[in-house]
């Protein structure tokens, strides 16, 4: 069992890493989609659609990161900017501090990562409204996140692959290998991952998905202190596994400077890729380029994240076709009542949406019980 001193020492080291500051939330771009369904995660869902966006447009998620807002990762990363280019639509799911002290998705907790679940379901609804409401492609959903909301968009891939053509995972965690405070810890610095069988079984287990999988572009930087680029393999190993891809790549290549990786399928097909960012710390790659700016984990590295996983999804003009003939993904049309209640599986029901004020009244916890609480909850590891 960890000892108590150690599992502080985890936290005050994690909370100095993360700092104490929201990202910057000063776009203005971003809307609010209202009655989404019974949202049991309690989150809140941004949007941005361009201006006379096409019927049947795609649709990308983004899921911002520790101590970001959804407008501030927006701003960093210029998925925005982005869309308004190139014409797709954005959803941006957004934490609140009742779920999480510091804007954290709950990534390993087990009421928040399962199918018809907690947050996972509440994301779920949120697409399935954005789809229906405003007419977009469901052949072509995509969702991507850094840190917590990688490893949040590795629990959608995992656990609602359907909605998806493709996913990208930026500094963040294979999906099942937490469910406890000390696990998240010890897998973020990854001790304790599990072997490739265990990884793969964990997203097969995840849902009753029978069709193709999501194709998954991942990114880490080399010099990442806060999650360790150990995960960036596990989430190579559990993926290519998935798809029935070989271990070994299909081909490097350098781009903007950066080393690239590809596993591709019989046909040629690129399913899953790797960009490893020599010397980058912990956040979303950069380049300067007019789409996004610099800030808190928004880090210049001279290669745009942004526009090389939307060129990977095919959604950069020009692009388009090369995107639809790369989709792979049977995708499953809901059942035409109760479109909130499509959004889990029919042999699960939906959860009742969680109370966000149930930490407003002081824990009633005392002596050694409180403080381990206030420190979990400080770390944003704690409801």
């Amino acid at each position: 069992m960890r000892k108590l001193s150690d599992t502080i020492a985890r936290l005050s080291a994690y909370r100095t890493q993360l700092g104490t500051g929201a990202g910057p939330d000063m776009s203005g771009r971003l809307g609010t989609l209202p009655e989404f369904g019974s949202n049991p995660g309690a989150l809140l869902a941004r949007t941005h659609l361009p201006p006379e966006l096409p019927p049947g447009a795609p649709l990308v998620v983004v899921l911002h990161g520790c101590t970001q807002t959804a407008s501030g990762y927006d701003l960093g990363a210029g998925w925005s900017t982005l869309a308004d280019r190139d014409g797709f639509g954005l959803l941006f799911p957004e934490q609140q501090r009742a779920n999480n002290a510091n804007l954290c998705f709950n990534w390993f907790e087990p009421g928040d990562t399962q199918r018809g679940k907690g947050e996972a379901l509440s994301i779920s609804q949120m697409i399935e409204t954005m789809i229906t409401r405003h007419g977009l492609d469901r052949r072509r959903v995509f969702i991507t996140g850094l840190s917590a909301g990688g490893a949040m968009a590795a629990v959608m891939l995992a656990t609602y692959p359907e909605h998806f053509a493709g996913g990208a995972i930026i500094a963040g965690l294979p999906y099942g290998v937490a469910g406890t405070i000390p696990e998240a810890f010890d897998r973020m610095r990854a001790h304790g991952l599990p072997g490739e069988k265990r990884l793969q079984d964990l997203v097969r287990s995840a849902s009753r998905h029978e069709g193709a999988w999501p194709t998954i572009s991942i990114w880490q930087g080399s010099a990442d202190r806060t999650v360790s680029p150990a995960n960036a393999a596990a989430l190579i190993t559990q993926w290519r596994g998935v798809h029935g891809l070989r271990s070994e790549p299909s081909a490097s290549e350098v781009v903007d400077g950066q080393r690239r990786r590809v596993w591709r399928d019989a046909d040629g097909r690129d399913l899953v890729e790797e960009y490893s960012i020599a010397g980058m710390g912990h956040g979303t790659p950069i380049a300067g380029d007019g789409i996004g700016r610099p800030g808190p984990y928004m880090l210049a590295a001279g290669i745009s994240s942004t526009q090389r996983i939307a060129g990977f999804w095919g959604l950069l003009a020009g692009e388009v076709e090369k995107g639809r003939a790369n989709i792979g993904v049977t995708v499953a049309s809901p059942p035409a009542q109760a479109p909130a209640m499509a959004a889990g599986p029919a042999w699960q029901e939906p959860e009742r949406p969680r109370q966000t004020n149930k930490w407003a009244a002081p824990p009633a916890a005392a002596g050694v019980r409180k403080i381990i609480e206030d420190a979990l909850r400080s770390a944003g590891l704690m409801r």
